[in-house]
Order: structure tokens, then sequence, then C-alpha cells
């Protein structure tokens, strides 16, 4: 797969994905929280399967 996600959108993807898994890792707001993981993946491997299907890329 190609690389489609770029620095802004990357950077974002990472906060988000860890704060949500530290939060669930403290037990703040849940086990729900634990879906943190796709975004936190998505921008470590800047690749994103739901923008492959829609077409987007952010990418430079």
């Amino acid at each position: 797969m190609n690389c489609n996600i770029g620095n802004t959108d990357r950077i974002l993807r990472i906060t988000v994905g860890a704060t949500l898994i530290a939060l669930a890792a403290f037990s703040i707001t849940g086990p729900w929280a634990w879906i943190g993981v796709i975004p936190l993946a998505t921008g470590v491997f800047r690749v994103c399967p739901a923008y492959n299907l829609l077409g987007i890329n952010t990418a430079k």
C-alpha cells in the first residue's frame, strides 16, 4: 500500500490514538477507548484503508 497520510494528519492521528489508549489504560473513559489503537496504527504506518476506498490522499 502507498502512503496516503500527510504529516499534519499523521501527528493528529498519533496524538488522538495515544491519548485514547492512555485514558483506557488508566480506566478513565472505559474499555471502549482502546479504539485508539486504530488511529495510532494508521498514523504510525502512514496508510489509511478508508482513505484508499474514498480516494483521499493527504500526503504530498
